[in-house]
């Protein structure tokens, strides 16, 4: 929204005018008798005639979002807590001090009322103005409209210019959250979602902790950190990228069961799974292994579900790959892909699909089992467990899948772009994954890389998958039966990771071995890699017991519970790319100043 200044001056007269009516600009406080969804709760059921007698009074605030004058009288909608409830304002009633105040207010102005309730000729229920309260001046347009047809009728006769403009709606929320009830009900069902964790949690014996939000050392996950500096200690500390190591030192100090809610930030690209502050929980339980917490994660997001959405079956809409390809152009700064995204937001989407994702029938599979059930036709033979077991065979298998899809594609010289597309991306990811292959001679790398390029997409439906390599896990505890694997398992739904665990490393010497591999990949130049924790070490030095982890992506999982197609919508002030227009603005009137 673009900011206006005759109307802001408009109001700003209308505001002076107000105070000459003997009302405070900005009044400390109102004495309300009733909430609107109160008013709404207890009488919506009551007919004409119960209303009247006797009378109920009622005291009630709120944000004005429709006005409609009919001469000496006026119908307006009141919206507080995400409901409206119609008033009906006539000079007799509320006097003639009063109508000029009536006739100064503004959609999105706030006031008080005090009358009774009675119903409209159509039914519905209002309240029978017979003092109006100033509380609050709206000084900007809200992008919505009056009504536009009917008399003193209802909901089904008013129609909303709502904010469409998607990046306006992330940077002005507060906004957003007037127009858009939607929006609202999203950040209610996160909360609802954040409370039902707590209460599993806490019903498993699990004490909730809080650990340090700035680290000397960036650790318990490969990602970039933020950097920062104590000026006093004169030391650069890290944004937290993980709890994790913390939590296991609690561990190791007796608190056997014991997670946080935490934020963490990762200095990564954007996306509509990523932004760079998330919430994560992360719990930690003693004398279990992965499969022990593996089952209480299980139970954990299923019994979320219901608790946010009254069931256990959620509707999921999968967008075209345009969509998301404009999504993160749109935060790279693009107008053209603003201008596309507020477009399907305001006319719809055609390319989308509508799952139903059931959480109370989950699917169990280890990462190699993934790939052999997952392995497209295209990419020929589908492997064997054997295929996974050495080098050798792993690069004959890409191979071979890379030389068959290359083969399919060939086949469809004049096949649409839609059909041959999807053949050249999997041959390129393929050939991708094994040139890294033949030059870090990295097969746990290469396995976890294949199963995102052919499973990752087909998992809908809650899935369990476990069993991970080594190279990829360096904080878990191997198999014992087969060192290259881990005791780790992932969850994934709507085709995306919610979750991680593990059995967790407690051996120090293997520990140090695993930092020191790590170290050996930040000097070839992955700043990703994990760097060496001698106190962690030190930590473990002292004994841990077996223990299980598991971290739960709060976000992602609100994204599901709520059917939101990007991460943005579940964050209320998203991370965004400076306002040009506003930054602009600041500097004009800075150099004005001057």
């Amino acid at each position: 929204m673009a900011f206006d200044e005759n109307v802001y001056d408009l109001r700003r007269q209308k505001l002076k005018q107000i105070e000459a009516l003997g009302q405070p600009a900005y009044r400390s406080k109102y004495e309300f008798t009733h909430t609107i969804p109160q008013i709404l709760t207890d009488y919506s059921q009551m007919t004409a005639e119960q209303l009247e007698t006797p009378r109920v009074n009622v005291r009630a605030a709120g944000r004005i979002m429709a006005i409609r004058l009919m001469g000496k009288a006026s119908f307006c909608h009141l919206q507080q807590g995400g409901q409206r409830l119609q008033i009906y304002v006539k000079k007799d009633a509320v006097g003639d001090q009063g109508f000029e105040l009536f006739k100064l207010l503004d959609i999105g102005d706030h006031i008080g009322v005090s009358g009774y309730l009675f119903r409209t000729r159509t039914g519905e229920l209002t309240i029978h103005v017979e003092e109006i309260t100033f509380l609050s001046k709206d000084l900007l347009p809200l992008p919505v409209g009056k009504t536009i047809q009917g008399d003193d009728s209802g909901p089904g006769q008013k129609k909303w210019n709502e904010l469409a403009d998607v990046e306006q709606r992330y940077r002005q929320r507060y906004v957003d959250l007037v127009v858009n009830p939607e929006v609202r009900e999203v950040f209610l069902k996160r909360s609802k979602l954040v409370q039902s964790l707590r209460r599993t949690m806490e019903a498993h014996g699990f004490v909730e902790v809080e650990t340090p939000m700035m680290q000397p050392i960036a650790g318990g996950a490969v990602a970039r950190p933020f950097v920062t500096h104590h000026n006093t200690l004169d030391m650069d500390l890290y944004l937290r990228i993980a709890p994790e190591l913390y939590l296991k030192r609690l561990v190791v100090g007796g608190f056997d069961k014991v997670y946080e809610i935490n934020r963490n930030f990762r200095n990564e690209g954007l996306g509509w799974r990523w932004n760079p502050e998330f919430t994560m929980l992360e719990a930690y339980q003693a004398y279990t292994n992965y499969q022990g917490i593996m089952d209480l994660t299980q139970e954990l997001i299923t019994q979320a579900a219901k608790d946010v959405t009254g069931g256990t079956k959620t509707k999921w809409t999968v967008r075209d790959r345009k969509s998301e390809l404009l999504d993160e152009l749109q935060m790279a700064g693009s107008a053209l892909a603003r201008g596309e995204l507020a477009r399907r937001e305001t006319e719809g989407d055609e390319n989308k699909v509508v799952h139903e994702i059931n959480w109370a029938n989950w699917k169990r599979l280890t990462m190699r089992e993934a790939i052999i059930h997952y392995w497209p036709e295209t990419a020929g033979i589908g492997p064997e467990m054997s295929d996974f077991a050495n080098l050798d065979t792993l690069v004959q298998l890409l191979n071979h899948g890379k030389e068959s899809i290359v083969a399919e594609h060939n086949k469809l010289p004049l096949a649409p772009k839609e059909l041959r597309e999807p053949l050249r991306i999997l041959a390129a990811t393929f050939g991708l994954i094994l040139k890294e292959l033949e030059a870090s001679k990295n097969s746990g790398k290469a396995i976890a890389n294949l199963f995102e390029a052919v499973a990752e997409e087909h998992l809908t439906q809650p899935t369990i998958i476990y069993e991970f390599p080594t190279a990829v896990s360096p904080l878990s505890k191997q198999k014992p039966d087969e060192p290259e694997w881990t005791e780790r398992f992932e969850i994934y739904a709507g085709q995306m990771e919610i979750s991680n665990g593990f059995s967790e490393l407690n051996d120090p010497e293997d520990q140090r071995r695993r930092f020191e591999g790590q170290l050996a990949e930040r000097e070839r130049g992955d700043d990703e890699a994990h760097q060496m924790d001698e106190d962690y070490i030190r930590a473990l030095s002292y004994g841990m017991p077996p223990t299980g982890g598991v971290g739960v992506g709060v976000d992602r999982l609100c994204m599901l519970l709520t059917d939101s197609h990007t991460i943005r919508d579940v964050i209320l002030f998203p991370l965004l790319r400076p306002e040009k227009n506003l930054n602009a603005e600041n500097a004009e009137n800075t150099a004005e100043k001057h």
